[in-house]
């Protein structure tokens, strides 16, 4: 074996650094320097998200015969995920810092990193083999970071619903995964689109196999039916964890599902797996949108907003095509700043104050305006009101859809717009809650901890520049055109 092979793999090395310093600094370290481990571990992983941008990694390589490949499409995909992480972790500082949490709180940094390097793998691999090992590197240490409020019986059960579930899911991806290498007798993504080429659309094995891997991809990404875990976990899970499974969790997944559809079964898009995502989008859009206007937890509240999300997602994976991609990355990017705004207020004011109802939040904007600023640009950028960058993402992302030309597709994205109408609806009722409901006994005045003002201030910063500035999309596009 030619170990100059993994020199292909700088970002999962450099992760890999950043992780056995974090592990060395809060096992060695002395116990007055651990006060700072929260702070390192955000400065060493910010050193390495900037040096994610440096253009000596954009380069095409692959290593393992073919198994494992990074593009500059794969380095951008990955540097989105790694500001989101980012932001996560500061936003994290004041929860870990707590007394409840002070003693595991390497421990939470150690599995958010090996959360990130098995999202890694997945994303880059071209293998099923590669793919699968990253996609339970990504999945197990989620269920212990869920159960990271070890005294809350919630944290518990959404533990064990997370796992129960994640578990299953696994076992249908790796009964599908059984259908295709039985079709084709390879798991490298090349020689299978070869193999689904020739095979076509009458395979029934080959359409069985296709349902199993939507199914096993589609728990990561909250799909409609695999999402009945999302709510109660998202309740029951420390909200730190909660922001980075709605957010990063969901855009690996939603990056991984695109090069397994548009690589493996790219040869039977419109005679199969089509018509599979249009049922699944018109579902998850239009059921995320109806349970989240019942909803009174913000948690819950959330969890069925990024349900939704994740069927308006899924219109940058139909679109099958280089423009589709760019899309997905600017609209996941949008996404990363507006959910992690809103889950930095729900953070805030929990931490502060341990209420997580909307009803809490009537007559917010008196007591704390500026929270209330954050969040009504949060809920206006994910409801995609002009001129925020939730608007330009929704656009976008229905303009790659619409490329193709055809009455389906045309209705598809027609019943997303008129989704908007009831997401709309419910987003600006948070807005009404901290503006113009009446509260006689408002959350008091209190004063946020600087990484949560900064965690916020970066976010606001985001939904804003994304929004007005149009080199941020312009220039993904142009790197996806390049493939």
């Amino acid at each position: 074996m030619d170990y100059s092979q993994f020199l292909a793999m700088k970002q999962e090395i450099g992760l890999l650094v950043v992780f056995l310093l974090v592990f060395l600094y809060d096992t060695f370290m002395p116990k007055k320097a651990q006060n700072s481990l929260s702070a390192i571990t955000c400065i060493f992983f910010g050193l390495f998200t900037l040096a994610g941008f440096c253009p000596c990694l954009s380069y095409d390589a692959n290593a393992f015969s073919g198994m494992y490949e990074t593009s500059a499409v794969i380095v951008a995909i990955k540097n989105i995920l790694n500001v989101g992480v980012l932001i996560v972790l500061i936003q994290s500082i004041k929860w870990a810092n707590s007394e409840s949490q002070i003693m595991r709180r390497g421990e939470f940094y150690e599995l958010l990193l090996v959360t990130l390097f098995g999202m890694y793998l997945m994303i880059s691999a071209r293998h099923f083999l590669l793919f699968v090992i990253g996609l339970e590197a990504a999945s197990l240490p989620l269920a212990a970071m869920v159960a990271f409020d070890k005294k809350q019986y919630e944290s518990h059960e959404a533990a064990v619903k997370y796992i129960l579930t994640a578990v299953f899911s696994s076992a249908i991806f790796l009964m599908g995964l059984s259908f295709v290498y039985g079709l084709a007798g390879t798991l490298y993504f090349d020689q299978l689109a070869f193999a689904v080429a020739i095979e076509g659309s009458k395979s029934v094995m080959l359409i069985i196999a296709l349902i199993f891997v939507i199914a096993g991809i589609g728990f990561k990404l909250s799909l409609v039916p695999f999402h009945l875990w999302t709510a109660d976990v998202y309740q029951g899970a420390p909200t730190s964890v909660t922001a980075y499974l709605s957010v990063i969790s969901k855009g690996a997944a939603a990056f991984a599902f695109f090069v397994v559809m548009a690589q493996v079964f790219g040869a039977v898009y419109s005679q199969v797996w089509e018509w599979m995502l249009y049922a699944l989008i018109v579902l998850t859009i239009t059921i995320g949108n109806l349970f989240a206007l019942r909803q009174r937890n913000m948690k819950r509240f959330l969890a069925f907003s990024s349900i939704s999300q994740a069927g308006y997602i899924m219109l940058g994976v139909i679109a099958n095509t280089t423009g589709g991609l760019g899309s997905l990355m600017y609209y996941i990017l949008v996404y990363i700043f507006s959910n992690l705004a809103a889950f930095g207020v729900v953070a805030a004011i929990e931490n502060a104050t341990g209420k997580v109802s909307m009803d809490d939040y009537n007559g917010l904007y008196k007591t704390n305006p500026r929270l209330s600023f954050a969040m009504m640009l949060a809920m206006f950028s994910l409801a995609g009101i002009p001129p925020f960058a939730g608007f330009f993402s929704k656009f976008f992302i229905f303009t790659s859809a619409i490329e193709q030309g055809s009455i389906a597709i045309y209705v598809l994205v027609l019943i997303a717009l008129i989704n908007t109408i009831p997401s709309l609806y419910y987003y600006l009722l948070v807005v009404k809650a901290m503006f113009i409901n009446e509260n006689e006994t408002p959350i008091a005045t209190f004063k946020s901890s600087v990484s949560e003002r900064l965690g916020l201030w970066i976010c606001v910063a985001g939904i804003i520049l994304l929004g007005i500035v149009s080199c941020f999309y312009s220039s993904l596009l142009e790197l996806t055109n390049a493939m």
